[in-house]
Parts: C-alpha cells; sequence; structure tokens
C-alpha cells in the first residue's frame, strides 16, 4: 500500500495546490479542497479493499501515520470553510468568536490528553488495539463516530490522529486571524501626534536626548534625530544648528524647556501622592 498512498498523496497535493493558486474566492475553493480530498480518500479506501496488508504491521503502519495524513486535511478544511462560513461581522464579534474557535481545540486536548501524550510520544505499546481494524477496546474511550464508521476502512483512533494533526493547523489558522485583526484594526486606530508645543522646546529636547545616547547608543548624528522628530511630528525644525546656537548663548535659563518638563513631571507626581 506504501506506493499507491504516496501517489495519491502527491496527486492530491497537487491537485491543492493548483486549486489554490486559480481559485480566487476562498470559501470556493475550500470547498473544491473538501471535494478533492473526498476522491482521494475514496480512492485509497478502494485500493484497500483490493490491495489489503501483508500483516498486521503494515495495517497499523496505514492506520497510525498514512491514512490520518489525507483525512486530517479534510478535517482542516471543513473546519475552515465553517469558521468562515459562519464568522460574525465587526472587529470585536470576530475577535471573541475566533477565541472561541480555540477554545474548543483546547477542550479536545484536555478531554484527548492521554492519548496526545502516547501518540506524541511515539508509544507503541497499544497500537494493537489502536489501529488494527476489528480491535477495539470500549474501555479506552472510543468517540461514538468510531462505531458509524465504515470499519473495513477505519480503526478506532485513526480518525483521532487526524484530528490531532488538522487541529494544530487549525490552531495555527485562527491564531493567524488574530494576528491579522489586531494588525489590521492597529494600523486603522494609530494616529499621529501633532508637536504644539514650541520648535525651540523640541529643539532642547531633541540635544538633551541626543546628548544622553539615547538613540542607538548615540552612533548617530544630530541631524539623523532632527529628521526623525521631523518626520515623526510632521514638521519643519528649520536651522535647528542656530536654535541650538542661541540656546547656548542665553544668559539665563538655557534648558527653559527642560526644566519646565522636570518641574511640572514632580508636581503632578506629588498631587498623585497626596491622593
Amino acid at each position: 500500500m506504501n506506493n499507491i498512498f504516496y501517489s495519491i498523496l502527491n496527486s492530491l497535493d497537487g491537485n491543492l495546490k493548483k486549486n489554490h493558486t486559480t481559485n480566487d474566492n476562498f470559501i470556493h475553493q475550500i470547498e473544491l479542497d473538501i471535494e478533492l480530498i473526498l476522491k482521494s480518500l475514496s480512492e485509497l479506501e478502494s485500493q484497500l479493499l483490493i490491495k489489503g496488508f501483508s500483516n498486521i504491521k503494515d495495517e497499523i503502519f496505514f492506520f497510525k501515520n498514512q491514512k490520518p495524513v489525507i483525512l486530517s486535511k479534510l478535517i482542516y478544511y471543513n473546519a475552515v470553510y465553517k469558521i468562515e462560513t459562519k464568522k460574525p461581522y465587526g472587529a470585536k464579534p470576530i475577535r471573541k468568536y475566533l477565541k472561541k474557535e480555540l477554545r474548543k481545540l483546547k477542550r479536545f486536548y484536555n478531554n484527548n490528553l492521554d492519548f496526545y501524550k502516547y501518540y506524541r510520544s511515539n508509544n507503541s505499546f497499544l497500537d494493537e488495539k489502536y489501529f488494527v481494524r476489528g480491535k477495539h477496546d470500549i474501555k479506552l474511550w472510543l468517540d461514538t463516530y468510531y462505531f458509524q464508521s465504515d470499519h473495513t476502512f477505519s480503526t478506532s483512533h485513526d480518525y483521532k490522529v487526524a484530528k490531532i494533526i488538522a487541529n494544530d493547523l487549525i490552531q495555527v489558522y485562527i491564531e493567524d486571524q488574530l494576528y491579522k485583526k489586531i494588525k489590521k484594526n492597529k494600523s486603522k486606530t494609530q494616529k499621529k501626534l501633532k508637536w504644539t508645543g514650541s520648535k525651540v522646546a523640541l529643539i532642547e529636547l531633541i540635544y538633551a536626548l541626543h546628548y544622553q545616547n539615547v538613540f542607538d547608543n548615540g552612533n548617530n548624528d544630530i541631524r539623523e534625530v532632527a529628521q526623525y522628530f521631523e518626520s515623526a511630528f510632521e514638521i519643519d525644525l528649520g536651522n535647528f544648528y542656530q536654535t541650538y546656537l542661541e540656546l547656548r548663548n542665553r544668559k539665563m535659563n538655557r534648558t527653559k524647556f527642560l526644566d519646565a518638563l522636570r518641574d511640572e513631571l514632580i508636581r503632578r507626581m506629588d498631587e498623585q501622592d497626596e491622593k
């Protein structure tokens, strides 16, 4: 069955890739994806009934490592289809909805923790009960799905392996959607601040920060720092060298703005302490 499985899998992956590059409608694309996967599973089942297995070892390998790879694609795309078609409108409702879907994955993990540990630790001592047809054990907490499945093409736990593989992909998909929503919302709500103080005050602040080496450990020129502030606040500082020279030449209170910053900050702190 090895060659047959990989032939079907490679063909499926090629068709899925082709579908993704030629179809602009995401929902329709997923519908076609599901059809392709169902056809591949049907072909795999037909070949299995014809070829069979040489021994139990081959049967275990197929139901533990091969069939779940294709079946997980069906579970994944079906889940994405449901997520997208049931998604509500509005940023907050969507975020709440996606987080609820993540909690469903977490519940499945919690409810199947022992099997997760067994599968991910590459254990094999229960493989004959998990991955051989007709060898199910009711004491191993079987899913209702198993009793309704075709037992010529299913074991008690091959679907659960596929579910584990699919859930990892579904989690990545949902978290990616959440990240995109957060990033999109930030870009929408981010507002440029406008400097409403005097240009002289800003120049005084720029030089003070520059001389403290707080930008790139001081490895930049004052012009670079000034240009950054001009861009950030959309302000033209003009000949800031000349303005700085005038600050230096003041006979009194050469750091008027910085002194005012310090005094106001201390005053506000004192007020908050009193409260």
